[in-house]
């Protein structure tokens, strides 16, 4: 298995620092059943006569950068960016689906998050927010009895009713026999003899999609890194001297849902951020500090024409295709719960990079050591090609 894509080094580039561009930035002016320029097979040139502001220096093809960060690259029948050429049958197909499947998946949808929004406002109705001090956000993660009960219920039962209106009609689980290989299950007997853990500290998953959130919610209702729920917000621009930092705040939180049982369980993303479903990106240690053993599960899109992946495309033309797409598939592979051995105890980056060989071994994930960095300079380039066009 390789460890990265071929043609991207692992080490940072210079440009990376330079570069301010968040994902969902990108303008998608394109519509959806025009059919767009297929790509170059010659990198693109200088004029033969430079201007002021023309360079000598070739640029990449969309082909080349594919390569170089093959982790976020689309396969599927919409192709980069969702932009591909598309044959008329399926103009004629999607066209079908946006007049009819579209607007009805909408309203179904909208009717579901209004009936949870409701509950929720009911059960936190005259029950003041868990806040230390009044500029802090509400956190109802704390909330217990009969309203936590009902929530919770809700939550998963609404959440999967959520998954099934985007055509996810049925979700193959498969649970990993406990029984595995003893490299990666260190001191696995003697925390089963000392009982000190039985449940994980947090349940760690591969990010391929925003519906993954939607499907832990249905599988476990975790608490992630929106009030009611208990989210973590992340705040990464902050650095003043009170600032405790999101790995602070989810340690804090790990060891709180192990000594109190109501508590929600952490559920993390430790790659940061998404892939094409096919790779699994350097894992940050902020959930393996707590030294607390860990659930990982592997979340696969198996797909024939759209790939429910969130990689190059934009936000709004992922949601309408992936609504016109009558049957969406998903396939969850759960490992048994992983106990770390002392050395990576005393280690959170050897923890972090032993469960994440182990989810690459045991889901056939192509390991590579790029990351949001190289994703955010890729999707600034194939925005530049397809600008130009």
């Amino acid at each position: 298995m390789d460890s990265e894509p071929h043609g991207m080094s692992s080490e940072p580039h210079s440009q990376h620092s330079e570069l301010n561009l968040e994902e969902g930035h990108i303008k998608d002016d394109l519509p959806l059943l025009t059919s767009s320029s297929s790509s170059t097979s010659k990198p693109t040139t200088t004029d033969d006569k430079p201007g002021p502001s023309s360079s000598s220096t070739p640029e990449p093809d969309i082909e080349e950068l594919e390569k170089q960060c093959a982790a976020y690259a689309r396969h599927d029948m919409y192709g980069t960016m969702g932009r591909a050429k598309l044959p008329w049958t399926q103009k004629v197909l999607l066209g079908i689906a946006i007049i009819t499947l579209f607007p009805l998946r909408v309203v179904s949808a909208t009717l579901v998050v209004v009936l949870y929004y409701l509950i929720c406002r009911a059960c936190t109705l005259c029950l003041a927010p868990n806040q230390e001090h009044e500029d802090e956000q509400d956190d109802y993660s704390h909330m217990g009895g009969w309203r936590r009960r009902i929530i919770y219920w809700f939550g998963r039962v609404l959440s999967r009713a959520l998954l099934f209106v985007f055509g996810f009609y049925w979700i193959k689980e498969t649970y990993r026999d406990p029984d595995m290989d003893n490299k990666f299950n260190h001191e696995l007997e003697v925390n089963h003899e000392s009982n000190e853990i039985e449940r994980p500290g947090a349940i760690i998953s591969n990010h391929v999609s925003h519906l993954d959130i939607l499907y832990h919610m249905s599988s476990s209702f975790p608490s992630f890194v929106a009030k009611c729920l208990g989210c973590v917000y992340v705040q990464r621009e902050s650095k003043t001297s009170d600032f405790k930092g999101v790995s602070g705040v989810v340690n804090d939180r790990i060891n709180e849902s192990l000594h109190d049982k109501s508590a929600p369980m952490m559920m993390l993303f430790p790659e940061g951020t998404t892939t094409n479903g096919d790779y699994i990106l350097p894992f940050k240690t902020g959930a393996f500090l707590s030294k607390a053993p860990v659930l990982p599960v592997i979340l696969r899109y198996p797909y024939e024409k759209f790939s429910p992946a969130w990689d190059t495309i934009s936000g709004v033309r992922h949601v309408i295709l992936l609504l016109c797409q009558f049957v969406n598939y998903i396939t969850v592979l759960r490992l048994p719960l992983y106990y770390p051995s002392q050395e990576e105890k005393d280690d959170p980056k050897l923890y972090a990079e032993n469960v994440r060989r182990l989810m690459a071994r045991e889901g056939n994930l192509i390991m590579t050591d790029i990351g949001l960095a190289e994703k955010r300079v890729y999707h600034a380039a194939i925005h530049g090609l397809f600008a130009k066009r």
